[in-house]
């Protein structure tokens, strides 16, 4: 007899963290799943480092205690100012309620190599291919080129259902159907490299130290046998530290004492990778026969690590929000509309939240809080007020930057008020802010 080739129900293009999170999640739910995977995958990526929240999603795949094998226990994270301020965010218990108070920091080959271990054990199939994709005709938007699908046996011949964009930063779908996209304000090139020699400063055996520097701002992100080291700086500002990203990263680290200081022994075990415009949304994710997921819908500003969780988190919503009752959903292209737009704008609303958070750090407003909340707290007794007002912001910023509450309406509101109206007897926000 014959054997018959059961259809393709998802072809998710790109094997990126992203596409291996929701084609695992889609496997679970008797999808058949197709992931078409280039093989072409860089040394370093930027998101070594991950938030709580990630924690719950590797537990969800059941993936935990394999990143355990080749992590880095992230208790917190610590900000450090040019000026000598410190701020120190550690994960305490109960604060982040039921999400663990604890993160990692990951070499990024294995934790995506291991995503994609998984999803092939929860059923998904994976084909060595670069996906060839067009302007769709017949009810979809974008297709598969027809070469593309000759090429492929596991299609047999057809066309999949639904077609799901994972290339990352390249935008695969976005391009070809020359969808714009919403670029932040920000002009910045980052370049980063790993290191042995050099002192990450972590209060804490590894806490993640971002550092104000007199241009720009710097990460420390502490992994088994090295430390990843990271500048990032106005473009304009790059040029003047040579023409290669060695010469600038290099010269970067020379040229600032926080740095200088803590990498005199340094060695760089790595090559040295530069990434540009990293804050970037579609203006549309999504259309009749596709959706677009992690990176290829958005990317947010790296500072306080948001990257991973949002790609993966935005596989876990699809799966609960349009998936979850299993493969009759294809059948019904207005239901699937309808939530990959719900999803696209709570996605945009993450995006958001981020990017008003990260921008207290990066205006300095953050650091003239928590100035003002170590005031208060020198001047009044424990249980008094003001007091209990610092604990209580200090609370919620610590929720905002893990990821548990950064879209909570009430934290937001907050902060805002505070940064206006509560803080006395401080340095100004100019004077902490990060400087072209």
């Amino acid at each position: 007899m014959s054997r018959v080739i059961r259809k393709v129900d998802v072809a998710i293009v790109g094997a990126g963290p992203a596409g291996c999170t929701l084609g695992a999640l889609l496997a679970e739910r008797g999808f058949k799943v197709l992931c078409f995977d280039d093989a072409k995958r860089p040394d370093l990526l930027v998101g070594e480092s991950l938030l709580p929240t990630v924690v719950d999603l590797m537990r969800r795949l059941g993936i935990e205690d394999r990143v355990k094998e080749f992590s880095t226990f992230k208790p917190g994270v610590a900000f450090m100012h040019r000026g000598g301020l410190r701020l120190d965010f550690l994960f305490p218990a109960g604060v982040l309620g039921k999400t663990p108070n604890y993160a990692y920091n990951i070499p990024r080959p294995e934790y995506d190599e291991l995503l994609r271990t998984r999803a092939e054990e929860l059923g998904v199939e994976f084909v060595t291919c670069r996906a060839k994709v067009e302007p769709g005709e017949g009810g979809r938007e974008v297709q598969l080129a027809a070469e593309t699908i000759a090429e492929v046996p596991q299609l047999g011949g057809e066309h999949p259902k639904l077609l799901v964009d994972s290339t990352g930063r390249a935008r695969l779908f976005a391009r070809t159907l020359d969808l714009a996209a919403k670029r932040g304000k920000r002009s910045d090139a980052a370049y980063f490299a790993h290191y042995e020699g050099f002192d990450a400063e972590s209060s804490v055996d590894g806490q993640v130290v971002l550092s104000i520097l007199d241009h720009g701002w710097s990460w420390r992100i502490p992994l088994p046998g090295r430390l990843s080291v990271g500048v990032v700086v106005d473009s304009k500002t790059a040029k003047q530290h040579g023409s290669t990203p060695e010469e600038r990263l290099e010269s970067i680290i020379d040229s600032e004492p926080i740095l200088r200081d803590a990498g005199r022994g340094r060695k760089r075990v790595s090559e040295v990778m530069a990434y540009t415009n990293y804050q970037l949304i579609s203006e549309r994710g999504h259309g009749p026969g596709w959706v677009a997921v992690g990176d290829s819908h958005g990317f947010v500003d790296p500072m306080l690590s948001p990257g991973l969780f949002m790609a993966m988190h935005m596989a876990d919503l699809l799966d609960r929000k349009v998936f979850r009752k299993g493969p009759a959903v294809l059948e019904r292209p207005d239901r699937l509309l309808a939530g990959f737009a719900r999803v696209e704008a709570e996605m945009n609303d993450w995006h958001a939240a981020w990017a008003e958070i990260i921008e207290y750090f990066y205006d300095g407003r953050i650091f003239s809080m928590y100035e003002g909340g170590s005031n208060l707290s020198k001047r009044y007794k424990k249980w008094a007020f003001p007091s209990m007002m610092e604990k209580h912001l200090s609370k919620n910023i610590t929720r905002m930057v893990s990821g548990v509450s950064t879209r909570s309406r009430y934290g937001r509101g907050l902060v805002s008020h505070t940064s206006k109206h509560l803080i006395w007897d401080t340095e100004p926000p100019e004077h902490y802010a990060v400087m072209v």
